[in-house]
């Protein structure tokens, strides 16, 4: 709200001013107007009072006063006339100053009204260069605003799609892990069917091995009893025979004898060792362990080691196990300390075939 400004000294007797001036001027002109429209008259003569006497003769004392006079009178008139003039002129010249003051006062009321008009134009520039720093600070605020609300909306619409996408991506995990799951189930399945598959037939061949094996140790019994009873019968033979004959026949069959019971005895520890060995997963044919064996005279099988290796060291290790299973072999009792001799510390040569019996 703009505070009216109270009138200054000189603008409260502008206007009377103006008004005495015009009337001023508006009189000087009627009189300037009055004078000029006179008829011009001849100059005036001074009147000069004086009573002319008619004498017929006239001193020279009268014609100077009367000359005098008449100057006088003359000098008064134009005195008067001068006064006219210069009352006239002065007139004039006020009448000039006063249209030069109201001229002045005009030209200053002017100046007055241009410089008043000149901060008013001022004033209006000032505050229409204010108002558009202000309407530009605005535009600016309002674009830094729209930029600021940009940026939050893009902001927002990026975090939107990296949210959209992390869903797409666990949702595409959730069914890849589903689809992994079922793919392992189903694999797993398929392995577990293949493992029982092969359980089964590992079942059905340990079966197949375990009734060829029994069928196997039957006949290996079998034969070994069989070997036993010929042993016997062939020791029991030599025997009959040593005694029946001469010393000299009997000594004879006696050496011979002894060969044909070590013979027996070598193939009865293969035998026995046999039954107890377990055949190695290395066990190739055509390899030899040599091994050697100590004995009691009762058959009891003291030690066992590997005289010369196979090269196996599993297969050399199950053949020293299995003449250690023989334990002791009874038929080598009663045997004559000559007939028992070889046997205490001997060497045995074992074949993957010679334990396969």
């Amino acid at each position: 709200m703009h505070q009216q400004r109270e009138p200054s000294a000189s603008e409260s007797f502008f206007w009377p001013s103006v008004w005495a001036i015009a009337l001023h001027v508006l009189v000087f002109g009627m009189l300037f107007v009055s004078f000029a429209m006179t008829p011009d008259l001849p100059p005036a003569k001074p009147i000069v009072q004086a009573t002319l006497y008619q004498l017929k003769s006239k001193s020279q004392a009268t014609t100077q006063t009367n000359q005098k006079i008449a100057g006088e009178a003359q000098k008064s008139a134009a005195r008067q006339t001068e006064v006219e003039q210069m009352e006239q002129k002065k007139v004039e010249q006020e009448a000039v100053k006063a249209a030069a003051e109201q001229k002045k006062e005009e030209a200053a009321q002017k100046a007055e009204e241009s410089k008043k008009a000149d901060e008013a134009k001022k004033a209006d520039e000032a505050k229409k260069a204010d108002e558009a720093k202000k309407a530009e600070k605005a535009a600016e605020a309002k674009k830094a605003e729209e930029k600021q609300l940009a940026d939050i909306a893009k902001k927002k619409s990026e975090e939107e799609a990296k949210k959209a996408a992390e869903e797409e991506a666990k949702k595409k995990a959730a069914e890849d892990a589903k689809k992994k799951i079922v793919e392992d189930a189903k694999k797993k399945a398929a392995e577990d069917a293949k493992k029982k598959a092969e359980a089964d037939e590992a079942k059905k061949k340990i079966a197949d091995d375990a009734k060829k094996k029994a069928a196997a140790d039957a006949t290996k019994k079998k034969a070994q009893e069989a070997a036993r009873k010929s042993a016997e019968e062939k020791k029991a033979q030599a025997l009959a025979d040593l005694l029946s004959d001469t010393p000299q026949r009997q000594q004879a069959l006696a050496d011979e004898r002894g060969d044909e019971v070590a013979g027996s005895f070598d193939d009865l520890i293969r035998a026995r060792a046999a039954e107890g060995w377990t055949r190695p997963p290395s066990a190739r044919k055509g390899m030899t362990v040599v091994l050697q064996i100590g004995m009691l005279p009762d058959g009891t099988v003291t030690s066992v080691s590997v005289a010369k290796s196979s090269g196996d060291g599993s297969f050399d290790s199950s053949a020293v196990a299995a003449v250690k299973n023989i334990g002791r072999l009874t038929e080598m009792q009663g045997m004559k300390p000559s007939d028992f001799a070889p046997y205490r510390s001997f060497k045995m040569t074992f074949t993957p075939e010679d334990l396969a019996l």
